[in-house]
């Protein structure tokens, strides 16, 4: 429904790139062209600059309609959701999966939003690390797992679901660290709290620490544990620092329990996936995905 010119802008705006936005529209380079010139027609105004080498980059105007556009497209989606939901009913039984952080702080209030617009849709919900979410999948005891992590197994296919950012955080009164900012290298002087091996958050935290010359063996953990929660608690109680997302912490970084140390020239971002088996996701799936997608804040 959303004009198609404004699809080409969005698409060329996000990846600044005219041949890969055509690809992901089964369009022609020059059809993208062509419809970014009527638009910039129709504002009577530029909006993308081309230089050398095909790069691309948003003018000012362009900057300002890319904010509109993006919020435009969330409103069709959203309206798209809830106009198709109306044409059939769900019911039936949905097996949820979800890494542990995904499990504790992202789905309880999601799996409730969703429980109260579709009630006959009987949803239970499994939690582990996200090696065992992914082999719940394989095996085909679950129909859609939520994680975290860089792993990517053939059997499964990914797709980006919310975007996450793991702080390194510890206690306000920790007594060995008064400052909140160091550097990469110091990390390995501090003790450490991190997750139990085969957890999402693990992998990429040693993956985002390895651009620094920083090795798993670098640091001086004190602790694996097979929580945040755990993490939390254990944090309270020492002078330990962990890297911990930040949709776990607000709550203490409220109450002025946590603190969060600003590492710089790092930054640890990732996405929770939706995680399925290859082929046709059950209609239940399908559904809760394209909820989460358009009702999540």
């Amino acid at each position: 429904m959303i004009d198609f010119r404004l699809q080409v802008f969005y698409a060329v705006a996000r990846r600044l790139n005219f041949t890969r936005a055509a690809e992901e529209l089964f369009i022609t380079q020059p059809a993208v062209t062509k419809h970014i010139r009527e638009l910039e027609g129709h504002f009577r105004i530029a909006l993308i600059e081309r230089s050398g080498n095909r790069r691309v980059s948003l003018t000012p105007a362009g900057q300002t309609l890319l904010k509109h556009a993006e919020q435009l497209n969330l409103v069709y989606k959203e309206l798209e959701f809830d106009m198709n939901a109306l044409l059939k009913e769900h019911r039936g039984e949905l097996r949820v999966g979800a890494s542990n952080t995904a499990g504790q702080y992202v789905l309880p209030q999601l799996l409730a939003r969703f429980h109260n617009r579709f009630g006959d849709v009987k949803v239970s919900m499994v939690t582990g690390n996200t090696e065992q979410i992914e082999e719940a999948v394989i095996k085909k005891e679950i129909d859609l797992g939520i994680i975290e992590g860089i792993n990517r197994n053939p059997q499964i296919s990914y797709q980006e679901f919310l975007k996450d950012e793991l702080v390194l955080v510890t206690a306000s009164t920790n007594s060995q660290l008064k400052k909140d900012t160091i550097r990469p290298d110091e990390l390995t002087k501090f003790p450490l709290l991190l997750r139990e091996h085969g957890s999402g958050s693990l992998d990429v935290i040693i993956h985002a620490l390895k651009p620094h010359g920083i090795r798993a063996g670098d640091l001086s953990v004190a602790m694996n544990l097979g929580s945040t929660e755990s993490i939390k608690s254990y944090l309270s109680e020492s002078n330990c620092l962990a890297f911990l997302s930040v949709h776990s912490i607000l709550k203490e970084l409220k109450s002025n329990e946590l603190r969060i140390i600003d590492v710089r020239g790092l930054s640890i971002d990732r996405y929770f996936y939706f995680i399925r088996a290859h082929g046709q996701p059950t209609s239940l799936a399908e559904l809760l995905m394209r909820f989460a997608v358009n009702k999540i804040k």
